[in-house]
């Protein structure tokens, strides 16, 4: 870390002041215009083009300034994914050698001084991945990732950025920063098939012990970490996901970008665990200037540096972090920037003809307001065509004869992406952005057999999402808050009831907090008990089968992979096959009965505007509460 300011000057010494400030934004997810092209609505409170009108404010403010992305920038709407050329069923899609990614393209034009790689950066190879940041203008740098052979690398391992700082009398004076980016090592099990043999990661806290040291002496004023991690545990565990609180333990870093789980810090509602020192006021982690800016271009994270000029030297003041909002009240939403609006239109318009695509009818809504209640005929729909395709896949082979189940998860939940953050299609005419919504994520389809014991041990890790509930107890909380939705698996195939009587047996890490126990009661095929042994085929997606959250991998010995075509494009073609839909209505699952106990629940508001189902006519609906859900009382 530069040498603390604090010290005493004489007369004789020359010293000077400066503000050098760092501009980052992380899990931006291709949101580069305010319009949710799922749902055909523009005038979003969030994006990137929005972001340009405070990055370019801000700007104005200081001429030292550095703006970086950490990560997740790449992937997430259908400007991005839809962006690229049809391929062969055989191989993922991949850009044309000409195309330019309108992704690089905006950040290349917002002047972007570097930026990291997340997670989902992966999702669509290397190859592609290479394609992309090759296009770029400035450099992106992953610190814990190294090729299988080095002529493969398109990535520095860190870098040393020299920028000409101005101080407060107007003198120049050279400042070296240093810069690391960390990525999650989960990448290796999320995109197996596509990185095993081509990449290796190491654990993110060892790799910057490593490299802080050796950047300050290689001569860096200031080190900034970018690091695609959000807040988890106080301890440095070996190949830890969520790293953020051991990595601002670590001496030398001055500045710290996450990222990853979607929160804000400071302001927003990321906890710490019990020992971590908070300074919500200046933005600072166990002593570390830190900042997390949310998601989709929510929040522009700043780091402030206060420089002290002296003896040929930087010494640092203070370092103080604050994510600052494009939308800190609906009336006061900062407006797009025109140039970049105007620099996107064509991809804009190109996006819109395809997403706008018929591609049947449903007759009726499609929704996950009540997915973790047990109504989910989106999912279902998922399910049908996952289990189509690897049921084609295995014809006339010798695991035809094996029983075809199909695991799905809702992706809109709510959860932090807000109250808004649901999937609500109406029944009518369905276009492709409809099954885009459906599935968001760029996942492949995976087979593997599977056993009745290993069948309950998925859906009791699907079921952590609800926190146990006594017998008898009246408005009960029902879902663990802390647990994505998506982590809710539900096996299309089978009928079983979950019993929330029982404590969940895993945790979110997979570890079994309550063994011999077990949430999953009647759990029955075709009406029949599933035994243990019994051999079943599980349509599932490369993700989850590759041990995702709490689930146990599935060797890859033993996967079948009918296509490695987008799941997302599998389903719309699935859908446009059939035409006109009709979705299943009957229940694959329910509650275990619990007479006199009741449960309250959150939804998004639109709840109130779509039909319930019989069995859900009794909810009783209640005030929203502090972050806009509908909340609502359900007996059990």
């Amino acid at each position: 870390m530069i040498a603390s300011c604090i010290t005493p000057t004489t007369d004789t010494e020359v010293q000077d002041r400066a503000l050098f400030r760092l501009m980052a934004t992380s899990d931006v997810h291709a949101n580069l215009l305010p319009y949710d092209y799922f749902t055909d609505q523009a005038d979003q409170p969030y994006g990137l083009s929005r972001l340009a009108t405070l990055i370019k404010r801000l700007r104005t403010e200081t001429a030292n300034t550095l703006l970086v992305d950490n990560g997740d920038m790449l992937q997430g709407t259908p400007l991005s994914d839809f962006s690229r050329t049809p391929a062969p069923d055989t191989a993922p899609d991949t850009p044309s050698e000409d195309t330019l990614n309108p992704i690089i393209d905006a950040m290349n034009a917002l002047g972007y001084d570097a930026a990291g790689l997340g997670n989902h950066e992966f999702n669509f190879g290397l190859a592609w991945l290479q394609r992309a940041t090759g296009q770029a203008r400035f450099p992106y740098v992953a610190s814990n990732l190294t090729p299988a052979r080095e002529e493969d690398r398109f990535w520095a391992s860190q870098l040393l950025l020299h920028r000409d700082v101005t101080c407060a009398s107007g003198a120049t004076y050279p400042l070296t920063i240093g810069l690391l980016s960390l990525v999650p090592p989960q990448i290796l099990t999320w995109d197996r098939h596509h990185l095993d043999g081509h990449i290796t990661c190491t654990d993110m806290t060892d790799i910057a012990e490593r490299l802080v040291p050796a950047l300050r002496a290689e001569g860096a004023d200031l080190v900034i970490v970018l690091a695609h991690t959000g807040f988890g545990p106080e301890a440095s565990l070996p190949g830890l996901e969520n790293a953020a609180l051991p990595l601002s333990r670590i001496p030398g870093i001055d500045g710290l970008v996450t990222g990853h789980i979607h929160d804000v810090f400071p302001g927003g509602k990321a906890l710490a665990a019990p020992g971590t020192e908070i300074d919500e006021s200046r933005g600072r982690i166990n002593g570390t200037a830190t900042v997390m800016p949310g998601f989709r271009g929510s929040h522009l994270g700043v780091i402030e540096f206060d420089l002290l000029r002296r003896d040929d030297r930087w010494r640092l003041c203070a370092a103080t972090a604050r994510a600052l909002p494009v939308a800190p009240h609906h009336a006061e939403t900062l407006p797009p920037d025109p140039a970049l609006d105007a620099r996107l239109t064509p991809a804009h318009h190109a996006t819109l003809a395809q997403t706008r695509r018929s591609i049947g009818t449903t007759s009726a809504p499609l929704h996950s307001y009540l997915s973790l209640l047990g109504h989910n005929p989106a999912e279902r729909l998922v399910a049908g065509a996952q289990r189509r395709a690897l049921a084609r896949a295995v014809e006339g082979g010798p695991l035809a004869d094996l029983p075809i189940l199909s695991s799905v998860a809702p992706f809109k939940t709510g959860g932090r992406g807000g109250p808004e953050y649901f999937t609500d299609i109406p029944a009518g005419p369905l276009a492709l952005r409809h099954g885009a919504d459906l599935y968001a994520f760029p996942n492949t389809l995976i087979g593997a057999v599977v056993t009745g014991r290993e069948l309950r041990h998925w859906l009791d890790c699907a079921a952590l999402v609800y926190l146990q509930v006594a017998p008898g107890a009246r408005d009960a909380k029902l879902c663990n808050l802390e647990a994505p939705g998506h982590i809710f698996e539900v096996i299309d195939g089978l009928t079983y009831e979950i019993d929330l009587a029982q404590p969940p047996r895993f945790s979110l890490t997979g570890e079994e907090i309550a063994p011999g126990t077990s949430r999953i009661h009647a759990l029955c095929y075709q009406g029949k008990p599933v035994q243990e042994d019994d051999r079943f085929l599980l349509a599932t997606n490369h993700y989850r089968a590759a041990g995702s959250g709490p689930f146990p991998a599935i060797a890859p010995d033993r996967w079948i992979m009918p296509s490695r075509a987008l799941l997302r494009d599998l389903i719309i073609a699935d859908l446009a096959e059939t035409g006109q839909i009709t979705p299943p209505e009957d229940p694959v699952w329910r509650f275990r009965p619990m007479p006199g106990t009741t449960v309250v629940c959150r939804s998004g508001p639109g709840l109130r505007h779509v039909p319930l189902p019989p069995r859900f006519a009794g909810i009783e609906f209640l005030d929203l509460d502090d972050d806009g859900f509908q909340k609502f009382r359900l007996a059990l």
